[in-house]
């Protein structure tokens, strides 16, 4: 005993000591200097590429975060996590670093002039070195967020998507002149713990509300466990979310959500309106299809089952469904219902297309009980 005892430790001891020696530093995206005219000073931005930028040609979304120094790593951080589902797609994260006071200086008495580098120096610099798409949105806490009020209903070309929070105010006027030929999106997220800014915030509400300009999709939420601190980080990933909210494929927590939604109807509408914004075939995609299924044979709903597999028939075709596994599930869920001719079908398919599996014997049996049925 005691020479495995020795042997394991040994055994530790090398792994570790192997493990110490392969250490190496974690890098996220690379910073860069802009020798800024427009402002007369160098700026630093720091850019983050996605996974498959270097193997790939394709060209990518962009997120601009205002003070970088605080959120860029955040940014990187939900962008990498959401596309683990595929919520959201790829993106080319940019940081733009603004230290105190020389932030609130540019965000306010210097907006115009900030706008332009922003422009000018920022985006050309971005979209000059790197593969990008006309699709862009930016971020903005506190300050920022006042800025990027009125940035994106005066520049509504420049950004497609806007995310605020802590902040953000425009004047009635400024609402009322917005017009723009495609939509534009605004997030604006706060908390009433935030004594200092939600007064402003509050108002913004009530101008866009009484307003409500045409192809200006805003949506406004409170937080209320949160506080001026830490509002940011939760705030730019329900703004990204809300930005993409049809980008993913769609998943319902019960029928009655499915129903509720328009059924297939809307579900066509919604893949439709997706392929406008992100391209596609409109089509319903197999991912729906199999979550439906699901979901009304997780809920013991047969009628729904019946007209899924019916509706949605050719992604059984597909290779998930391509087992003796699933062959048998399918089967029992019909036996269970005494739909004995599909029972029949897919243990048929099953013992034939998988012989000799672990459900062999199984569907050998509910096939002998659906056929004596028939």
């Amino acid at each position: 005993m005691t020479k495995h005892i020795t042997l394991l430790l040994t055994l530790f001891c090398t792994l570790y000591s192997f493990s110490q020696t392969q250490d190496s530093k974690v890098t996220i995206g690379t910073n860069y200097t802009i020798k800024s005219t427009i402002l007369n000073q160098d700026r630093e931005i720091q850019v983050y590429l996605p996974d498959s930028y270097t193997n790939s040609k394709e060209e990518y979304p962009v997120l601009y975060i205002l003070d970088g120094q605080w959120f860029f790593i955040n940014g990187v951080a939900i962008q990498k996590s959401l596309r683990t589902p595929g919520a959201i797609p790829e993106m080319i994260i940019v940081g733009i670093k603004n230290e105190n006071p020389l932030r609130r200086t540019l965000f306010n008495g210097e907006r115009q002039k900030f706008t332009s580098f922003l422009k000018d120096e920022v985006i050309k610099f971005i979209d000059d070195k790197f593969r990008t798409t006309n699709e862009r949105v930016i971020y903005g806490w506190e300050a920022a967020a006042y800025y990027i009020s009125k940035l994106i209903l005066e520049e509504k070309d420049l950004f497609q998507g806007a995310i605020i929070t802590d902040g953000g105010y425009a004047s009635e006027k400024l609402v009322e002149s917005f017009e723009s030929d495609s939509d534009v999106y605004l997030y604006i997220a706060n908390s009433k713990r935030d004594i200092y800014y939600i007064e402003s915030t509050e108002e913004f509400n009530k101008i866009l509300k009484k307003h409500n300009p045409e192809n200006l999709l805003w949506k406004y939420e409170l937080f209320n466990d949160e506080v001026h601190e830490t509002m940011p980080h939760l705030a730019m990933y329900k703004g990204i979310m809300y930005y993409y909210h049809n980008y993913d494929s769609l998943v319902f927590e019960s029928i009655e959500a499915y129903e509720k939604a328009g059924g297939v109807p809307y579900l066509k509408s919604y893949f439709k309106e997706r392929a406008k914004r992100f391209g596609g075939d409109g089509r319903i995609d197999n991912s729906t299809k199999n979550a439906l299924i699901w979901l009304a044979w997780k809920r013991d709903n047969f009628k729904y089952f019946s007209f899924f597999m019916e509706e949605f028939k050719d992604v059984l075709e597909t290779k998930r469904y391509q087992s003796a596994y699933w062959q048998n599930r399918l089967g029992q869920f019909y036996l269970k219902y005494k739909d004995y001719k599909n029972a029949s079908k897919f243990f048929e398919k099953g013992i034939k297309d998988y012989p000799s599996s672990q459900f062999d014997e199984v569907m050998k049996e509910g096939l002998q009980e659906a056929k004596s049925k028939l």
